[in-house]
Parts: C-alpha cells; structure tokens; sequence
C-alpha cells in the first residue's frame, strides 16, 4: 500500500540505506504557501514552515541564497529552527558564479562563507551552480576550468562544495579530474539541458568526492505552462525516476548521496520525494542491496 508523507510523524523520513551508501532526500525550498494543505496542515504560519518541513526531512537545499547572501540573523534562525540531526545545502550567490563566474570575487565568497557560519555542523554542503555558457562567455571549457581549479584551491573546504555544469559537451574526463584532484562533488542533475542522469552515470565515474549530489530539477518553462502552484504532481516523472534509481543502485550504490527535488520536477516536491524514495526501494531489491522498504518494495513510515 503507498504511504504518503506523514506530516509531524517525527521520523527522518527522507534517509534510507542503499547497500553501503546513505541516501538523504529533501526539496529545493520550503517556503511554499501552495504546499498547504498537500504538505503543511492548514492554518500553518509562514514563519514554521521550516520546522513543519524538519519534521518529515532531515535536509533542505537552499535555493533562496542564490539571489542574495544571506543575514547571519536569518541563518541562525535556520539552525534553531530545525532538529541537531538536520542539514542544508546552500547554493553560492549567483554573484559568484554567473556575474563574476569565479573571477575578483573574493570579498563575495568572504561574506557568503561567513554568513553560513551560524550552520555549524548542520552544513551538509555548498552548491555551486553555473548557467549554461555561450561561446561569447567562453570559447571551450578549459578557462573555466582553470578558473574553477583555482576557486576550489583557494577554499578552506573544498570537499564540502558540488559543481553543477550545464554544458554537456563539457562534461569530460578533465572536468571529473578536476573534481576529484580537490575532492570536489559533482552535482549530477535531470535537467532539460543536460544527458539524462543515468546515461551520465554509466559514461563516467561520478564520485569525484565524499558524496555524490543529485538534482531533479525539469523543465521550469514547461511545466510553467501547466502550473506555478505546486500543490500537486501535475506531471508523472515514476519511469524516469526508476531508470535513475536503478542506475544509482548498479554505478554508484557504495556512495553517499543526496538527493534535492525542485517543484519544477513534476509539480510538488514532497510528492516526488516519496516517489523517488520508492524506486529506490525498488531498485535496492532488484539488485539484492540492502533496502529499509520491507517486503513489499514501497516505502512506508508507519509501524
């Protein structure tokens, strides 16, 4: 039988084990009044929507810092407002990496570590995500990868930073290299402009560092078309999500990996969080890994 998520079941609803990885699920945001009342009960406030989510997940990707760095007020209200256990990945200013793409932005990065310093150890990681480049931004990949070796060089902690490209004629053997010469992760992400991920996974090794980051992110202008609600899956993602799964579980079942949902995806976050937790489910018995699913292969929270 398929259980959705229990809203306030106090469970870390989005971790399970694959074989000898860890798979943490969560949402791009959580600050969305059109999850009520699919996610967050009616008559929930604004300002609990981030302690209601830590109810159901134990990490968040946040979105918003693209935009805009941080108050270091706002950040600690992020840590006492979610459990010890819980963890963020914070995307870098886009400041960083599309107005200045990695170059004299020093006091940028400075500021942006620093307000992420109320985090503590609930800083899973830091995305840095890069738009597409033209050929007037960049004539190949190698200045870029230059500037990105030399970025990555300069960080205190390199190992806890993803790269996202979407350039995919640049996802090459010197790009992963140059990930794992810092141990760097890279941010496989299901995105109209790139591979399909798991054609990506069995072209190259994708764990260039600790763990592995994943982004179900869609076709933001399509799915526009039908929705800018995200109250409910308005597109069925399940047979992507079970080839993703399945080739998750056959190339890269020793990493740990996280896995972020953006709205964009189908229609509602949560909704494809449960969907993805079950093809995994799925996936891990086809292949014989270890699975929390049970028997019946779905996922469930309640005893």
């Amino acid at each position: 039988m398929r259980v959705n998520i229990a809203v306030g079941s106090g469970r870390n609803v989005g971790r399970t084990t694959i074989a000898v990885g860890d798979i943490h699920v969560g949402t791009s945001g959580w600050s969305y009044a059109g999850w009520v009342p699919a996610f967050y009960p009616v008559g929930t406030a604004a300002g609990d929507y981030l302690s209601c989510y830590a109810e159901s997940f134990n990490i968040v990707e946040v979105d918003s810092t693209y935009y805009r760095i941080p108050a270091k007020r706002s950040v600690q209200r992020w840590f006492d407002r979610t459990p010890n256990e819980f963890q963020f990945a914070v995307k870098a200013p886009g400041s960083i990496t599309h107005e200045k793409i990695l170059v004299d932005c020093e006091d940028e990065r400075d500021q942006f570590l620093q307000s992420l310093e109320p985090l503590a150890h609930k800083l899973h990681s830091i995305l840095l995500q890069f738009g597409y480049f033209n050929k007037e931004t960049f004539a190949g990949p190698a200045k870029f990868f230059d500037r990105l070796d030399r970025f990555l060089g300069a960080l205190p902690d390199p190992a806890r930073v993803a790269v996202e490209i979407r350039n995919k004629t640049w996802l090459t053997d010197d790009f992963f290299q140059l990930l794992r010469r810092h141990g760097t992760a890279y941010a496989l992400t299901e995105h109209a402009w790139m591979p399909p991920v798991e054609e990506v996974i069995e072209s190259y090794d994708c764990l260039t560092g600790r763990f592995v980051y994943l982004r179900l992110i869609g076709d933001r202008k399509g799915i526009e078309e039908i929705t800018t609600t995200w109250g409910k899956v308005v597109i069925d993602r399940r047979d992507r999500l079970e080839r993703i799964a399945q080739a998750l579980t056959a190339g890269l079942s020793k990493a740990d990996i996280v896995v972020f949902v953006n709205n964009h995806y189908a229609g509602h976050g949560p909704a494809t969080c449960q969907d993805f937790l079950d093809a995994m489910a799925r996936a891990g018995k086809r292949t014989g890994a270890e699975s929390w699913a049970g028997d019946g292969g779905e996922t469930t929270w309640d005893e």
